[in-house]
């Protein structure tokens, strides 16, 4: 994706392609990853690029080993 939004965008099609499918599993991880996904957007507002899973992994955990960052 090139943007968050184009992100967004293609998560709300996909979960309602994943319902009409009955697919729960897939509606469950893309209704996670769309809130992540707005929940990033909400907290960066001036950011546009399409965040990748460790990104929105460290936003929602901050204070877990991989998402520490040390000054030298």
């Amino acid at each position: 994706m090139k943007s968050i939004d184009e992100h967004i965008q293609k998560d709300q099609s996909e979960i309602q392609s994943a319902k009409a499918q009955g697919d729960e599993a897939k509606v469950r991880h893309l209704t996670e990853e769309l809130h992540s996904l707005e929940e990033y957007k909400e907290h960066h507002p001036e950011d546009r690029h399409d965040p990748n899973a460790l990104e929105l992994f460290c936003e929602a955990n901050p204070d877990e080993p991989e998402c520490l960052v040390y000054d030298d």
